[in-house]
């Protein structure tokens, strides 16, 4: 299922009709970020406002799963956004998901702070959907802003004029590393099927590559790897946490 429409319609349409996938506690929607060092998965931006430490660890998972598999990276980095990179820095929520994610055999790398979001460090950015919807939203309005002051210092005389003329290709460039109709949409991972939610301004281009990314997780078994990782790294947690001395 491919929309471009509200997303809280799309959520509960694919939910209703394909259901959730065995072994999720609850689906994530998956958002691809530009970075300095290729692109990196946010997961969960707005499905899930309130979560428990398991149902990020499994977010981290999906997460995984999708940027290796459509991605093309080989071993994704895991992070989780934390206000600090120190183990001890976070709330309860993030606490107990750092102390599951360090136990699995993800590539966990610890927390990152929101200005790493962009940097590339980590492959796979985890958090609750309150979270990841907000920065999300900043996001989207920094580069929005950023696009209104470059237009405005451009026009304001004929040497900007000029030199914007000089550098063209290099905003060309930039502006398509940007641009969000380039990644598609953003998939609805943990429901049993396909589902990918794009934007509401979507151009035939974005909805075309949208098509594309849903041909992809079919086609390379997405659902299938999710379902086999979640159950191999819930059990290996669960493994590790009775076998650890108690207080």
């Amino acid at each position: 299922m491919i929309s471009a429409g509200n997303t809280g319609a799309s959520m509960a349409t694919a939910l209703f009709i394909l259901g959730p996938m065995t072994g999720v506690e609850r689906p994530a929607i998956a958002t691809s970020l530009p970075t300095l060092k290729g692109t990196s998965i946010l997961i969960d931006v707005g499905a899930n406002v309130d979560c428990k430490p398991q149902h990020l660890f499994q977010f981290a998972i999906m997460g995984s799963i999708y940027a290796k598999e459509i991605l093309g990276i080989p071993e994704p980095t895991v992070g989780l956004l934390s206000i600090g990179e120190e183990d001890t820095k976070g709330n309860e929520l993030t606490k107990e998901v750092f102390k599951m994610l360090k136990a699995s055999s993800l590539r966990f790398i610890g927390n990152v702070e929101g200005r790493d979001v962009y940097t590339g460090g980590a492959d796979v950015i985890v958090c609750d959907g309150f979270i990841g919807n907000v920065a999300l939203k900043i996001s989207e309005g920094l580069s929005d802003a950023i696009g209104q002051f470059l237009k405005k210092e451009i026009t304001a005389s004929p040497f900007a004029k000029l030199g914007y003329f000089l550098l063209r290709p290099a905003f060309s460039r930039f502006r398509k590393k940007v641009d969000y109709a380039e990644y598609g949409g953003a998939p609805l991972l943990g429901v049993d099927g396909i589902s990918i939610i794009c934007h509401g301004r979507s151009s035939g281009k974005a909805i075309k590559n949208a098509v594309r990314v849903a041909k992809e997780s079919h086609s390379r078994g997405v659902n299938r790897l999710i379902k086999e990782q979640i159950e191999t790294q819930m059990a290996l947690t669960s493994s590790k946490e009775e076998g650890s001395p108690r207080g």
